[in-house]
């Protein structure tokens, strides 16, 4: 799977995304090292600190069914428009926690693929984004 098909399933992941509260829809593309594709959305509380991000739904999605090793991730998000659907203008990078858990389940050089609605990509690794990362 190229980076333009797991774009195109993170954004379609958009409208999945329960946001009543940040009216900001997220979605994520998964690559497992079989070709498999896990699927995250935001998923947002009134408590606030229940809510999950798209990036950790999909990891927590695919480590639930067994999968461990992993190439890369597409995220795309945006804010709401007046029917509800994401409009995805600028990069959606993912927050720290987020990138704390994917520490957890993918190497250094693991894949992170960021669009915006111009048809832009920015890939990073997963050091770029997290150096000095913690781990045990």
């Amino acid at each position: 799977m190229n980076y333009d098909e797991l774009v195109k399933t993170a954004i379609e992941m958009t409208n999945m995304s329960y946001a009543p509260y940040s009216h900001f829809h997220v979605g994520a593309a998964l690559l497992d090292k079989n070709g498999k594709v896990w699927t995250g959305c935001n998923i947002e509380n009134a408590a606030y600190g229940p809510s999950n991000c798209a990036e950790r739904t999909a990891v927590f999605k695919a480590v639930s069914e067994g999968a461990r090793e992993f190439e890369a991730i597409a995220i795309v998000g945006g804010p709401e428009n007046a029917d509800g659907k994401a409009v995805i203008e600028d990069f959606c990078p993912p927050c720290g926690v987020c990138r704390q858990v994917l520490s957890e389940f993918c190497k250094r050089d693991f894949k992170i693929i960021l669009a915006n609605g111009k048809g832009e990509q920015k890939v990073f690794t997963l050091a770029e984004l997290l150096p000095e990362s913690f781990s045990l």
